[in-house]
């Protein structure tokens, strides 16, 4: 990779605000991919949450499974850790996306009848993270003063 690019990823001009996105979000999609990867949290793991997609048309649904659930558990833990930030966020940001459209929006607005609220929230996050990158307490601004 050339290094102007590897500048782009890593480097950050926000402050100790984006550690307190980062915290709580990295946290909350790394607990929502456990559910879909391992079962934990009383999820249902890959097999459950494959046959819930291909019930909603998200075809193979064990690999859309996967994929989710990778996003989220392995994106969050890169958020949290404030490493590869922005591709981390564009990630959850689509898979928010596609949870908000494929399973939530029928269901109105709040959360408590199944609706797009809390995914809506999440989206917001993220893109706010790939805006603005990891922060100044990071390991993205870490490698970017390496890279400078």
């Amino acid at each position: 990779m050339n290094a102007a690019l590897l500048t782009k990823i890593f480097n950050t001009e926000s402050g100790f605000g984006a550690l307190a996105l980062r915290v709580p979000v990295g946290m909350i999609f790394i607990a929502h991919g456990a559910q879909k990867l391992f079962g934990s949290f009383g999820g249902y793991g890959l097999e459950g949450t494959g046959q819930f997609m291909a019930s909603i048309g998200l075809e193979p649904g064990y690999l859309m499974a996967l994929l989710a659930g990778a996003g989220e558990f392995f994106g969050g833990l890169f958020i949290l850790l404030g490493l590869l930030t922005r591709p981390s966020a564009l990630v959850l940001a689509i898979t928010m996306l596609v949870a908000i459209f494929a399973v939530h929006f029928q269901n109105g607005f709040f959360m408590s009848n199944g609706g797009y609220e809390f995914g809506l929230a999440l989206l917001a996050a993220s893109v706010s993270l790939f805006f603005s990158g990891a922060g100044k307490v990071s390991l993205d601004s870490a490698i970017a003063k390496k890279l400078a």
